[in-house]
């Protein structure tokens, strides 16, 4: 399903119960839901992207990849495990394969790879150790706050967004609220893709996170001029996320199924599966074991 709108909704979508233009009135006996303007308040302090969530983070990701045919049979397969390690600077994160349908890397394969990666990082190190490369990482990182929060924003602009009723998730008293595309233009590009989705989010009603997101496209949508792919009405994809070792909300699971056609010629069918486990806090020193080889 990719970054391209999951990367804004999955982490935006935390602030939809707060904003609800309408809450339903609780029956007799049931506990109204909260105040949205002070819900929003709290869940606007515990936005960040997965992206910033997992930076301080190792752990696994299992990857699987299935093409279909029109009855739904699974007609090809791909199953992949990675050791996820935080990216250097222009890099989400640095993947290394250890698991590929069921088989091992070999081990001679993972240490030239290591090794290689030992390189980047050094070169890496040496080209940051100076003020204007300092200067220039800051300037990056600027841009892309800025751009998360006009994205925030334009949320707001092309949703209509509902407040609908308290719902327990894994023992979490959630809000699940509703996001519907409501005409409006969107003024950035995160939003025009958000345009051609309706969504669902359940947010913790007391620690103020995202629990799970469900999105699906109410439109198709064109990827580079409709050359590259097009997602066609229908595609859905949902994500969820676990408190980990009781100290943050962190990815546990994105599903996806999808329908397209590549290149305007091949038509795909798609279904895929991303799982996060084995969280561990990154340490330079200890846990990155590309610096020990």
């Amino acid at each position: 399903m990719g970054q391209w709108v999951l990367g804004v909704l999955l982490a935006a979508a935390a602030m939809v119960a707060a904003a609800a233009q309408e809450r339903p009135v609780p029956s007799v006996g049931e506990r109204p839901l909260p105040d949205f303007k002070t819900f929003s308040a709290k869940v606007r302090e515990h936005l960040a992207t997965d992206s910033e969530r997992q930076s301080g983070y190792v752990f696994q990701e299992r990857r699987t990849e299935q093409k279909v045919d029109e009855s739904g049979k699974v007609t090809d397969q791909d199953v992949k495990v990675f050791e996820v390690y935080p990216g250097l600077e222009g890099e989400e994160r640095y993947r290394r394969l250890i698991e590929e349908n069921g088989k091992p890397v070999p081990s001679e394969k993972l240490a030239k790879e290591d090794r290689e990666r030992k390189e980047e990082v050094e070169k890496y190190v040496r080209q940051v150790a100076t003020p204007a490369s300092r200067e220039k990482h800051a300037r990056e990182m600027g841009r892309r706050r800025q751009r998360y929060t006009a994205a925030i924003d334009d949320l707001f602009r092309v949703y209509d967004i509902k407040m609908i009723r308290r719902e327990r998730i894994d023992g979490h008293d959630t809000i699940f609220s509703t996001l519907t595309p409501n005409g409006v233009k969107p003024q950035t590009d995160d939003g025009k893709m958000m345009s051609h989705f309706k969504a669902r989010a359940w947010v913790s009603e007391s620690e103020y996170e995202l629990v799970r997101v469900e999105v699906e496209a109410v439109k198709d949508l064109s990827i580079g001029m409709g050359l590259l792919a097009r997602v066609h009405q229908g595609t859905v994809a949902s994500f969820e996320r676990r408190k980990v070792n009781n100290e943050a909300w962190l990815p546990a699971k994105v599903t996806w199924t999808a329908s397209g056609r590549l290149l305007l010629f091949r038509r795909l069918r798609l279904r895929g599966i991303s799982e996060f486990s084995a969280y561990r806090k990154f340490s330079v020193d200890t846990d990155w074991r590309i610096s020990e080889k």
